[in-house]
């Protein structure tokens, strides 16, 4: 008795019509991306596992507990990446982009890979879709990224979004910081859960980010990154708020964002949305300043910002039923016996070499399952093509949403097609 192939848990199959809607938000992303300057980058799925470590931090969740890693036949750790931040950057220093152009824009889309507990809208293969920035220091582009996704999901519809930022400072204010909370949080470390008290030694700032104690008193009374900024560090806070104030968007300060991943400096920010559909977790996106990444990594000092969005929660967030994102076809060709069959699809690969979307039955079925198929299909025309038809080389085109019907030359499909519907008798 052999057992059925399924896929692996969290890893999970995208059908139509829901890959439709999947593709509409991509290629919005994509348009609105473009129009902001930025041009695409494609990764390597695998990486050397050193990369990860080095980039997004050897104590965070995400290396410690969440990589799928493994060794090649050479015995190299290899990973499946779980960001694409560390990629580019790689990229950015293994091609010496920098060298080439003084500013650089990148987007990118793709699978990640992280073995974690599944929510609402976050699986063990997930999508991204993300945009970097290198080369510009001035605030004012975190905050003309920020401004860029709020008008991405309000032209989207989705629902109820809510800025939020913070500074999580760089290398000159973190020492101070880190000794300012750990002088908080080492006396009340048994309030805390158990990975936190493991953060303390390794990670301190993490604590903040807490996912288990969300609401604890503990967190709550923390000491804020803001007010252990260095003055330089401040300004530029102030300098970033002030530019998404002067591009309209709204936005409330957090003290406790500090994201999941230790390259960031600076800014941070997230969007959110209280979409029913999305469940607890709210984060459509997330991101910020990451200047010390580039050089850290071997590449020369750089200022890079960017970010990352969930397209799995975007989607759920996204109104509309999956099935209103399908393509119509212009025209289904309904054919009653062989000779109409083949004259069918004779006419129907002409019409799509004219640039026309054209469904077609290759099977003998009767005129009325076509014609219910032609409705599911939500076709825009249909036309029924018989003996009488192929003699005269004219039949009816029906309007599938008004009824109406005219009779047209065969010859003339496709021009006939691009012509505007008769109203409704």
């Amino acid at each position: 008795m052999s057992e059925s192939v399924q896929s692996v848990r969290g890893m999970n199959d995208l059908l139509p019509p829901d890959s439709a809607k999947w593709r509409f938000f991509e290629q919005r992303c994509q348009a609105v991306f473009e129009r902001h300057g930025y041009d695409e980058i494609r990764t390597p799925v695998l990486e050397h596992t050193a990369l990860f470590a080095r980039g997004i931090g050897e104590a965070t969740d995400i290396v410690e507990k969440e990589m799928y890693t493994f060794q090649d036949r050479k015995q190299r750790s290899l990973t499946m990446r779980p960001e694409m931040t560390a990629s580019c950057v790689r990229a950015y220093i293994e091609h010496a982009i920098g060298k080439r152009e003084p500013v650089t824009r990148w987007y990118y889309s793709g699978p990640m890979f992280r073995y974690e507990r599944m929510q609402t809208g976050r699986y063990r293969q997930f999508y991204q879709i993300g945009v970097e920035c290198f080369g510009v220091a001035e605030p004012t582009v975190e905050a003309e990224q920020v401004a860029m996704l709020v008008d991405l999901y309000t032209g989207l519809g989705v629902p109820s979004l809510s800025t939020r930022v913070n500074s999580v400072g760089g290398a000159a204010d973190r020492p101070r910081y880190r000794q300012a909370l750990l002088a908080y949080l080492e006396p009340r470390a048994a309030e805390l859960c158990a990975d936190c008290q493991r953060r303390l030694a390794t990670n301190p700032l993490r604590v903040l980010d807490c996912k288990v104690d969300t609401g604890s008193p503990v967190l709550a009374g923390a000491p804020r990154v803001l007010d252990h900024l260095t003055e330089l560090s401040r300004a530029r806070f102030d300098a970033a708020c002030q530019a998404l104030t002067d591009l309209g968007v709204a936005f409330q300060i957090e003290p406790r964002l500090v994201r999941g991943l230790d390259y960031y400096t600076g800014l941070v920010f997230e969007i959110q949305s209280s979409a029913p559909a999305l469940g607890s977790q709210s984060a459509l996106v997330g991101g910020g300043r990451y200047d010390e990444l580039v050089e850290s990594m071997g590449g020369p000092p750089t200022p890079a910002v960017g970010f990352a969005l969930g397209v799995e929660r975007g989607i759920l967030a996204l109104p509309g039923a999956a099935d209103t994102f399908s393509p119509r076809p212009d025209l289904f060709l309904a054919a009653i016996g062989e000779a109409a069959r083949r004259r069918a699809l004779v006419l129907a690969h002409g019409l799509r070499g004219a640039g026309l979307r054209v469904d077609l039955e290759h099977r003998a079925v009767g005129v009325k399952a076509q014609l219910k198929r032609a409705d599911k299909l939500r076709a825009r025309a249909s036309l029924v093509l018989g003996d009488d038809e192929l003699a005269s080389g004219r039949a009816k085109l029906r309007d599938m949403t008004s009824g109406a019907e005219r009779e047209v030359a065969l010859a003339d499909l496709a021009v006939e097609l691009a012509s505007p519907p008769p109203a409704s008798p």
